[in-house]
C-alpha cells in the first residue's frame, strides 16, 4: 500500500493547478475526502475518495509526464477560465488534455502581451512562480515620454507602491522616437500590474507592455500573437533541471507534438542598471 501524501500536492499532480490554487480549493471548502470537507494540510492515502466541486477526482499519485507550452499572448485576453464580463480567454486557444488541464505559470494581464508558460506540472509551476525562488521575469516597455538618470537609478533601489516597495533588477534605455521611449526591464517578482504601477509612480505612462522572458524560457521570436508550440521532451528536461527540481522530474518530461528548436537557455545574468542607448529597433519588432 502505498504511503500517504499531502492532499494538495496529489491534487496539483493530478493536473488540476497549481499547489498554491489547490490550497486555496481546500481553504474554500470546495474539496472533500469520503464525503467529508477536507483541511489544508490533509493527507489521504490511495483508499480514499475524493471530490472537487462535487465532482470525483482521478487522482494521480506521483507527477504524470510533463508538457510545457509558450503561448504568445495578444492584447485583450484574460489568462482565467471564466470571466463575468465575457471577455475572450488565453485557455480557449489550447489544446484539450484528456484527465487534466493547462496550469499557467504566473499571469498576464488584460493589456500585456508577450510570454505565457503553460504545463500540466503543477510542481513546475508552483516552483517558477513562488515568490521564494525569484525567477526573473523580463518585458520590454514602450513608454509615453521618458525616465531621467536619477529616476532609473532610483527603480533599481525603491519605488513606494500601495502593497509594498518594488525595484528593477535592472533598467536599460533603448532610446525612442518622438515621445515614445522604448525601456528593458527585468523583475523577480509577479505582483498584479507591477511594472505599470512602477512606471507610474515615476510619472511615466507605459503605453505598451510585453513579457520577452520568464526564467530561463525566452519568446521565440518567430511565435506569432495568439499562436501556441510546445517544447520537446529535451527542452522539458533542461527546463526541469533549470528549475532545480530532482532527476525523477527530468525523467517525467513528456514528447511534444510540435518539436521545437533551441528556446531553453541557461539562466542569464541581469544587467545592471545604465542610462546607456542601446536603439529601439530591437524592441520595435518584437512588440509587432
Amino acid at each position: 500500500m502505498m504511503e500517504r501524501q499531502r492532499l494538495h500536492k496529489v491534487l496539483a499532480q493530478s493536473g488540476l493547478g497549481s499547489r498554491r490554487d489547490m490550497e486555496a480549493l481546500i481553504e474554500q471548502g470546495r474539496v472533500r475526502i469520503n464525503g467529508q470537507v477536507a483541511e489544508v494540510g490533509a493527507s489521504i492515502g490511495e483508499e480514499d475518495r475524493v471530490t472537487v466541486d462535487q465532482r470525483p477526482v482521478r487522482l494521480q499519485r506521483g507527477e504524470p509526464k510533463i508538457r510545457v507550452l509558450l503561448y504568445h499572448k495578444p492584447e485583450g485576453e484574460i489568462v482565467s477560465r471564466a470571466d463575468p464580463q465575457g471577455r475572450p480567454s488565453v485557455f480557449t486557444s489550447l489544446p484539450i488534455i484528456k484527465g487534466g488541464k493547462w496550469v499557467s505559470v504566473g499571469r498576464l494581464d488584460f493589456n500585456t502581451s508577450g510570454l505565457l508558460i503553460f504545463t500540466t506540472s503543477g510542481t513546475l509551476a508552483q516552483r517558477l512562480t513562488h515568490p521564494s525562488f525569484e525567477v526573473e521575469r523580463e518585458y520590454a516597455v514602450r513608454t509615453i515620454g521618458s525616465l531621467s538618470e536619477e529616476q532609473m537609478r532610483e527603480a533599481c533601489r525603491d519605488i513606494p507602491l500601495e502593497d509594498g516597495p518594488a525595484h528593477f533588477e535592472s533598467l536599460i534605455d533603448l532610446g525612442g522616437e518622438g515621445s515614445n521611449h522604448w525601456y528593458r526591464v527585468v523583475l523577480r517578482e509577479g505582483r498584479n500590474r507591477e511594472v505599470r504601477r512602477m512606471f507610474a509612480a515615476m510619472h511615466c505612462m507605459v503605453g505598451r507592455l510585453m513579457r520577452v522572458r520568464f526564467g530561463a524560457v525566452v519568446l521565440p521570436p518567430r511565435l506569432k500573437r495568439g499562436q501556441f508550440i510546445e517544447l520537446d521532451e529535451a527542452e522539458i528536461r533542461r527546463l526541469v533541471q533549470w528549475a532545480g527540481m530532482d532527476s525523477s522530474h527530468a525523467e517525467q518530461a513528456g514528447k511534444s507534438v510540435k518539436p521545437t528548436r533551441e528556446r531553453v537557455t541557461q539562466r542569464p545574468s541581469a544587467p545592471r542598471a545604465t542610462t546607456q542607448k542601446r536603439g529601439a529597433r530591437h524592441a520595435r519588432g518584437q512588440a509587432r
